[in-house]
C-alpha cells in the first residue's frame, strides 16, 4: 500500500505551479485599479489544483492500466510500480476532479452559469487525456487541451469571475501562462518519446519527432516573452516580466541538447518554476498599476 508521501508524490507537486500561474495573473489582470474578490480568486485556485492533481491521477491511472509506465522513469507512477491498486489511484483522481467540480460549480452558479459548460469540457479533457477509447494524448492533442485548459480557460476565467469581463490585456495574459505550460507538457513528452512509441502513445514529441518537438519547446518558452511585451504595450511595468529571461535558459538548454531522462525531468520543473516567476512577475507589475 502506498505511504501518504508516496500519494504526494503521485500528485506531481513539482509541477502545481502551472495551476498557480492562471490564476494569479488572471486574476492580477482583471483587477487593476478594482477590487479584489478574494473568496473568487481563492475558488478558482482550488478548481485549478484540483484539475491538475486530478489530471495527473487520471494520467497515472490510464496509462498504468494500459501498460505504458511498464518502462518509464521519470515521477512516480503508482499504478505502473504496483505501490497503489489502479482503482484506488482512479478513485482518487474522481475524488480531486469531484473538488474541482464542487466548487467549480458553485463558482459558476454565483457568477454566469455559463461558465458550466466550460467547466464540464475541462473535466471531460482531463478525463480523456489519457482516458477512453481515443485517448487525446495518444491523439497527439495533449498540448492543445493543455493551452486550451490551464491558458486561456484558467487565466481568462479567473479574470471573468473577477469583473465578468474579459480584456485584452486578459486574452495576452493567457499566452503568457499557457505557453509555458505547453512547454512542461513537451519536456514531458521529449522524455517519454522512445517508451510511448513503443507502446503505441503518439504524442506530439512521438509525431513530429524529438528534435522539432525541442524548437516547438524553445518557441512555447520564447513566445511567452513575446506576449509579456504585448502586455507591456499598454500596461510598462509589465515589461519588469521579461527578467523571467534568467529562468528560461536552463531548461531551454536542457531540454535543447539532453536525452537523459532525469536531466529532462529537471528541465519540466524548471519550466515550471519559469512559469511561475514570468506569471508573478506580471502579476505584481499590473496590481501595481
Amino acid at each position: 500500500m502506498a505511504t501518504a508521501g508516496e500519494w504526494v508524490q503521485g500528485a506531481r507537486p513539482r509541477t502545481l505551479g502551472a495551476a498557480v500561474a492562471p490564476v494569479a495573473l488572471g486574476t492580477a489582470a482583471a483587477t487593476m485599479g478594482n477590487d479584489v474578490r478574494w473568496w473568487r480568486a481563492l475558488a478558482a485556485l482550488v478548481v485549478a489544483l484540483g484539475m491538475q492533481i486530478g489530471a495527473n491521477y487520471a494520467n497515472d491511472y490510464s496509462d498504468g492500466v494500459r501498460g505504458t509506465d511498464a518502462e518509464r522513469r521519470g515521477p512516480l507512477r503508482l499504478t505502473a510500480s504496483g505501490l497503489a491498486a489502479p482503482g484506488a489511484v482512479r478513485t482518487a483522481a474522481l475524488l480531486s476532479l469531484g473538488v474541482a467540480a464542487v466548487i467549480g460549480a458553485a463558482l459558476s452558479i454565483a457568477v454566469d452559469a455559463r461558465l458550466l459548460v466550460i467547466g464540464a469540457v475541462c473535466l471531460a479533457a482531463a478525463v480523456l487525456y489519457t482516458g477512453g477509447p481515443k485517448p487525446l494524448g495518444y491523439l497527439g492533442l495533449g498540448e492543445l487541451m493543455v493551452l486550451f485548459c490551464f491558458g486561456f480557460v484558467a487565466t481568462a476565467g479567473s479574470a471573468y469571475v473577477q469583473h465578468k469581463e474579459v480584456t485584452g490585456t486578459v486574452w495576452l495574459a493567457c499566452l503568457v501562462t499557457g505557453l509555458p505550460a505547453v512547454a512542461i507538457l513537451l519536456a514531458n513528452n521529449i522524455r517519454d518519446v522512445p517508451t510511448d512509441a513503443v507502446a503505441g502513445k503518439r504524442t506530439l514529441a512521438v509525431r513530429i519527432g524529438v528534435d522539432r518537438a525541442r524548437g516547438v519547446f524553445t518557441g512555447c518558452i520564447i513566445g511567452a516573452l513575446i506576449a509579456v511585451i504585448g502586455v507591456g504595450v499598454h500596461h510598462p511595468r509589465a515589461l519588469i516580466g521579461l527578467a523571467a529571461i534568467v529562468f528560461a535558459a536552463g531548461p531551454v538548454r536542457i531540454v535543447s541538447t539532453a536525452t537523459d531522462p532525469k536531466r529532462l525531468v529537471q528541465a519540466l520543473v524548471l519550466t515550471v518554476r519559469y512559469q511561475l516567476a514570468l506569471a508573478l512577475l506580471v502579476s505584481v507589475a499590473l496590481w501595481s498599476s
